[in-house]
């Protein structure tokens, strides 16, 4: 029996020997380059097995990879310091710009994507002859409307848009999962039977969930701002951000609130009043410098992890061809979710002409549907919503960041400004 540290340990491992193959002979973006490799080196050594009838390895690797709980690596544990990691380096006044994007795009896009792509993944479904409740398609619609913003600002980083436009993506990715997370936890608990669905109990929790997240949040960030401020030792302020990050996660658990919120708020607050006003410049590099360390070895592990769950995907015909359907319906979803309140608030904010793009189709999902899939209870609508996240996620990761950038340089080009 594998140990969390043996675990770990591999994972590190497998890490450091594919980036580093990633970085010398492919040259691909990390995350690209090692959620492909994964997926690649996952299937190859399941094939080992039926190329040689006596070797077991691969029934041991996707032992191996079964016995991960991704939901709970995830959620509970590396998403609190990916979410701080990421709002340290976004400026609020670039976001502040794009304030009003932020939240519609965050909570009202969420809503309307997941009723789009619930709807179309019903119709679809009965197609093909797959019999999914309506409820678990809107579950998975849920699920998979939350943009990722581990994978949105690994592709932001490289892109050249707007200081605005740039913040107003990753204000909105960093929100989205919290608000996605709500409505998800929401449907389930209608799916499931144990809550019924209505508006009054649906706003009373995401009220809950949300309003506490960015309250804990701020509460948190605060109390570590302050501390921050009234020291000039990094070792001291480090672990204060640290304890900022995992303290405040755990009490959002206890609390019933979004954690993830909580961490975006907490971060976007130490990022910018505690590195104007409580650092000094030591302090400061060591800090930025720390986090940006913990972003790589999370992303790259995460990323990792994406690939190598495939394995995990139940190969029928139909779900696969479910998940492909899913890839445009998912698309064309999030186009309407973003270009419906754009034109709205046209008057009071415009992004510019590369706004759209950028927000659809650098709207990447990522880790975050892969765990709440995965979170799913056992049964068939899991199955069938496990096929279908992970080929959504996988041409998101893969083909949307990998041409991204081309697609912005493009219409540049053709006088986008």
């Amino acid at each position: 029996m594998l140990t969390p540290f043996d675990a770990a340990a591999i994972l590190i491992v497998l890490a450091a020997v594919l980036g580093y193959f990633n970085h010398r002979v492919l040259k691909l973006p990390s995350s690209i380059g090692l959620t492909i490799m994964g997926a690649v080196a996952s299937l190859l050594v399941v094939g080992i097995d039926r190329l040689l009838p006596g070797s077991q390895v691969g029934e041991q690797v996707v032992g191996f990879i079964a016995g991960i709980d991704f939901h709970t690596t995830l959620m509970d544990g590396m998403l609190s310091f990916l979410l701080f990691a990421g709002a340290l380096h976004v400026k609020w006044d670039d976001m502040r710009r794009g304030r009003w994007p932020i939240v519609v795009l965050s909570t009202v896009g969420v809503l309307l994507s997941t009723l789009i792509i619930g709807g179309g993944f019903h119709v679809i479904a009965g197609w093909l002859g797959l019999a999914v409740p309506l409820i678990w398609c809107l579950v998975f619609g849920a699920l998979i409307s939350p943009t990722d913003p581990v994978a949105v600002m690994g592709i932001l980083s490289r892109a050249e848009v707007s200081p605005t436009l740039k913040a107003t993506v990753a204000g909105e990715s960093l929100f989205n999962d919290g608000v996605g997370v709500v409505v998800f936890a929401i449907l389930l608990e209608a799916a499931l039977g144990t809550e019924p669905l209505s508006f009054g109990h649906g706003a009373a929790l995401f009220l809950q969930e949300a309003g506490g997240g960015v309250l804990l949040g701020l509460a948190a960030g605060w109390i570590g701002y302050r501390a921050m401020r009234s020291i000039d030792e990094y070792n001291v302020e480090v672990m204060i951000s640290l304890a900022v990050v995992m303290g405040g996660y755990a009490l959002a658990a206890q609390l019933h609130v979004s954690g993830p919120v909580a961490m975006a708020v907490a971060g976007l607050l130490i990022g910018n009043k505690g590195v104007a006003d409580a650092m000094s410049d030591i302090t400061r590099d060591y800090l930025l410098k720390f986090w940006a360390l913990i972003d790589d070895i999370l992303n790259a592990v995460l990323f990792l992890l994406i690939g190598l769950e495939v394995v995990t995907i139940p190969w029928d015909p139909r779900l696969i061809a479910l998940g492909l359907a899913a890839v445009p319906l998912v698309l064309l979803a999030r186009g309407i979710a973003v270009v419906a309140p754009l034109a709205v608030l046209q008057p009071i904010l415009s992004l510019g002409r590369l706004a759209p793009l950028t927000l659809i189709w650098g709207g990447l999902r990522g880790g975050i549907s892969v765990a709440l899939a995965l979170g799913l209870p056992d049964g068939p609508a899991r199955s069938i919503a496990l096929a279908a996240t992970y080929i959504v996620v996988l041409f998101s990761v893969i083909v949307q960041g990998g041409t991204v950038e081309r697609f912005l340089d493009r219409a540049k080009a053709h006088g986008a400004t």
